[in-house]
């Protein structure tokens, strides 16, 4: 980062809030204080954005494909496949996840589990890279093997914390499509913006992709092209034979 690009940002992006913090608001706002079970799927080594919710759930549990480090024991962690999760069924009232979406290879299975795992009117939320960001297709074109560098050159990120990207559940058509073949939802949709991180290395790029990104975030037609993806699924409430559960008595006799 240099420091002319890094005064561009403070200037002109001094009041715009982070997608990480919307993303953590929204996670908040469907929070029951103190009897929610969140679980973090793909939570990272130290759980860092769980932790922030100590003392707001009822129980707080991580899982990562990685060996965790320094993690509160008040959360409950575990080292698998987020398409194998050792929990029983219907036993998550929310999940939340950041940053994790747009590795998926097989995004079919893990929204199924994910589902499975939710209880009936529980929700999934998740932050995710938008397909159709220029610095997604740029990193597409990149083959994988070489991520780690690019990433901690740029944003000084440890390589061993980098992983394959696959993008395979980035766009409005392939969320409802993977939503709608697990029995979920989908409330919520919405393109967010946010500067251009991966141009800090150089104020003149900063300022050119600074101008593109107040375009693409003041244009509401331009909206698909923005950096990241704000999601939110809800599982139904549902009866058997498919009754929903707030259905009145009386139409249900009927």
């Amino acid at each position: 980062m240099t420091t002319a690009a890094a005064k561009l940002r403070d200037r002109f992006y001094e009041y715009d809030k982070h997608p990480y913090r919307i993303f953590e608001a929204a996670v908040g706002a469907s929070l029951r204080q103190g009897e929610s079970v969140l679980l973090d799927a793909g939570c990272g080594r130290s759980a860092p954005v769980l932790r922030k919710f100590l003392g707001r759930a009822r129980h707080l549990i991580g899982v990562e494909m990685v060996d965790f480090r320094d993690v509160p024991e008040a959360i409950e962690t575990h080292k698998c496949d987020l398409a194998n999760l050792p929990l029983k069924d219907a036993s998550v009232d929310l999940i939340m996840s950041r940053s994790v979406f747009e590795h998926l290879t097989d995004p079919d299975s893990v929204y199924r589990e994910l589902s499975r795992v939710l209880r009936p009117g529980g929700k999934i939320i998740f932050l995710t890279a938008n397909m159709w960001d220029y610095g997604t297709q740029i990193a597409r074109l990149v083959p994988n093997r070489f991520h780690g560098h690019v990433v901690k050159a740029v944003e000084g990120r440890a390589e061993e914390d980098t992983f394959p990207t696959a993008y395979r559940t980035n766009t409005r058509r392939a969320v409802n499509r993977l939503s709608r073949d697990s029995g979920l939802i989908v409330s919520r949709f919405e393109y967010v913006s946010q500067y251009p991180n991966y141009l800090l290395f150089n104020a003149v790029a900063f300022f050119i992709g600074m101008c593109y990104e107040k375009l693409i975030a003041n244009v509401e037609a331009l909206k698909f092209l923005r950096g990241w993806i704000l999601v939110t699924l809800e599982k139904p409430l549902v009866m058997p034979l498919g009754q929903p559960l707030d259905r009145p008595l009386a139409e249900k006799s009927a």
